[in-house]
């Protein structure tokens, strides 16, 4: 996994909105119970890669967050 996963991002506010949706994104992760199929840092780190994939299709930073919790489900596979 990328070790900047907002590295493809060089505006200092996307890249802010971007750990902002993160946080909220695990927070609610963690508040449904999802369950990891690898350690906690590496579904971390692909939930970062999800943010970073999602940002320019998301109008609100709710909707982001949103989308990028669906996704992390979706894929856990």
């Amino acid at each position: 996994m990328d070790a900047m996963p907002f590295s493809s991002l060089s505006d200092p506010i996307e890249i802010a909105r971007a750990q902002a949706a993160l946080d909220q994104a695990w927070s609610e992760i963690e508040r449904l119970g999802v369950t990891f199929h690898g350690a906690p840092e590496g579904e971390r780190a692909r939930a970062a890669q999800i943010v970073a994939g999602l940002m320019s299709q998301s109008v609100s930073d709710e909707e982001l967050v949103r989308r990028v919790v669906t996704r992390f489900i979706d894929l856990r596979g």
